[in-house]
């Protein structure tokens, strides 16, 4: 990130930054029960979740964070699909990741909530997140050309 963040995710049951709260963004209203029912099928039925509006993507996560439970549900999303953590444990962040490969089921971007993305606008972090997801397909793209097998 901007704020040069990235850690490897440990595996402790510590509470990450924030309180607990699932941020989605870019999901179809026709998508939303879904994602409850994922959510709720890995055991994070107990975290509040925010679906956020496309006209809402300019106010801050700290406004959205305080959102109550299942605000935006049915509207109209934004263009970049993504989910927001906040609270999780690294425990839960793997969980909820290892939840993404085993049922096969298109990632969205994520991030975790931190002091600093919690300033910022939910576009702000949502365009770094497009950012980061390009750099990291440029590196593997670049990875894949450098392997021994590609080399004579």
């Amino acid at each position: 990130m901007a704020d040069n963040t990235f850690k490897k995710v440990g595996s402790s049951n510590n509470r990450m930054y924030g309180p607990q709260k699932i941020v989605a963004c870019g999901y179809a209203p026709e998508e939303h029960a879904s994602l409850l029912a994922f959510l709720k099928a890995q055991g994070f039925e107990g975290f509040p979740v925010v679906f956020v509006p496309k006209p809402e993507e300019g106010k801050t996560l700290k406004e959205i964070i305080s959102s109550p439970h299942l605000s935006g549900y049915q509207s109209a999303p934004g263009d970049r699909k993504a989910l927001i953590l906040s609270g999780f444990t690294e425990n839960e962040l793997r969980r909820l990741l290892s939840a993404y490969r085993t049922e096969k089921t298109a990632r969205p971007l994520m991030a975790t909530l931190t002091p600093t993305s919690n300033t910022w606008t939910v576009q702000t972090l949502l365009t770094e997140l497009g950012r980061e997801a390009e750099a990291m397909k440029r590196l593997q793209r670049q990875k894949a050309t450098q392997s021994p097998t590609n080399n004579p």
